[in-house]
């Protein structure tokens, strides 16, 4: 009853809200809403079309300063990084070192209690929404099956890093002023970013995975951490 009532519920109440949210934006933006218009012209501004499937590679005549080389040099990696198998094996290496340095059971579950809650919430949440990927943008990998809202991406980078910032907290960790933002904001933010420059995702799918994250994080938090 307990788990029930502090996550299973919640879960399914995280669910129906994403679900709304998503039907919504799909019903008043359409398959190619406005916000697209900003990833198209961020692209472009890199030198990049919709026909372009070069992630590394530019002329010097379009790109004279090596800009566009350098920003898909950094969103590569951290999309790549943010993928299913690495955070899976992210989540699983977290736990063994939180065992190690705390030997605390309820902390070292929660990398994974976190990544296992955002997951259940993100997949039901995106059967329900099913948002197609935007169209007539750069995409220089091919995008997973599942619907494009929310993004599992961002929402997995948000509740585990997120839950390893509120452990550093929790235990008083040195350095755990410098590390925490780092963690909880600007590590998951840039993976956001570079899931839309690379034309993986709708802003608003980014924006929605962030707040599955973040909120999944506070249910860790509050039943195995504080």
């Amino acid at each position: 009853m307990p788990l029930l009532r502090a996550v299973v519920l919640p879960g399914l109440g995280a669910v129906a809200v994403l679900a709304a949210a998503g039907r919504v934006i799909r019903l008043l933006g359409g398959d190619d809403p406005r916000e697209d218009r900003v990833v198209r012209a961020l692209q472009d501004a890199f030198g990049h079309t919709p026909d372009d499937r070069d992630a590394v590679v530019a002329t010097e005549s379009a790109d004279p300063t090596g800009a566009r080389e350098s920003i898909d040099r950094v969103t590569e990696p951290l999309s790549w990084y943010s993928g299913v198998p690495q955070t899976i094996v992210n989540g699983a290496l977290w736990c063994g070192v939180t065992w190690l340095l705390t030997r605390d059971r309820r902390s070292a579950v929660a990398p994974a209690a976190v990544l296992a809650l955002e997951t259940a919430c993100f997949v039901a949440s995106a059967a329900l929404v099913e948002r197609p990927r935007p169209e007539g943008v750069w995409r220089p990998e091919q995008p997973h099956a599942t619907s494009s809202f929310p993004s599992g991406h961002t929402a997995a980078a948000f509740a585990l890093h997120g839950t390893l910032a509120d452990l550093l907290d929790s235990h008083g960790s040195r350095g755990a002023r410098l590390l925490v933002p780092l963690l909880r904001y600007w590590i998951p933010g840039a993976i956001a970013f570079s899931r839309v420059y690379r034309g993986q995702h709708h802003i608003s799918d980014t924006v929605a995975g962030a707040m599955l994250g973040r909120w999944s994080a506070a249910v860790v938090r509050r039943e195995l951490i504080s």
